[in-house]
């Protein structure tokens, strides 16, 4: 009798509609968790009454929210961000629009197998600005990278990465979306993969088995 596949436990953190999350959602309700590989066990944020909370509480997940102003230091933060998660006993953690830096503690605990999406083609174009860096230097094609987070701005070993041609009527709403509908499906592609698969990482070089 064959043994039933691993599910991993995912941990998504979230900052404002959820949309990652819910793609993330639908994809493991279209397949089912032993076919994706892994199920979403808990989604937190860094902010109260926002859609992507929303979403997961309409899924039956389990919350929670950190804020940083209800705490004294940002290493404080960190260090209760990383106990929330880490409550969940995750295999992955995966940034779905989440719009904090995380700290070392963060890092010592999940660094590795923190996930994050950026919407530029790294390291082209770090940091908050992506899209409108990529439009202002004139850039023909830009897309989004999934990548692991490190202690730098967008600086970590690249996953995977999707190409986004750039129009000469785009402004940076209309490309926006443009890279945002690629990075959900690369999102859930990637995720997928990590957890059936397994990686490691040697260097920059993400080697996913």
């Amino acid at each position: 009798m064959a043994a039933k596949p691993v599910v991993k436990r995912l941990v998504v953190l979230v900052s404002g509609s959820g949309t990652n999350l819910q793609a993330l959602l639908d994809e493991i309700a279209a397949g089912g968790t032993e076919a994706y590989g892994a199920a979403v066990v808990a989604v937190g944020a860094d902010r109260d009454g926002i859609e992507g909370l929303a979403r997961a509480e309409r899924a039956g997940l389990p919350t929670f929210v950190r804020r940083v102003k209800d705490y004294d230091t940002r290493d404080e933060w960190d260090a209760a961000l990383a106990e929330a998660v880490d409550a969940y006993e995750p295999d992955l953690v995966v940034s779905a629009g989440f719009m904090k830096i995380v700290g070392k503690e963060f890092l010592a605990r999940f660094g590795g197998r923190f996930v994050n999406t950026h919407p530029a083609l790294l390291p082209s174009f770090p940091g908050a600005h992506g899209v409108r860096d990529a439009l202002a230097y004139g850039a023909k094609v830009t897309g989004c990278t999934v990548h692991f987070v490190d202690d730098g701005v967008d600086t970590g070993p690249i996953i995977a990465q999707g190409v986004v041609e750039v129009r000469d009527e785009d402004d940076e709403s209309a490309l926006h979306e443009r890279i945002k509908e690629v990075e959900r499906r690369l999102l859930v592609e990637v995720v997928g993969r990590l957890a059936r698969n397994g990686h490691r990482i040697e260097g920059r070089k993400v080697v996913i088995q």
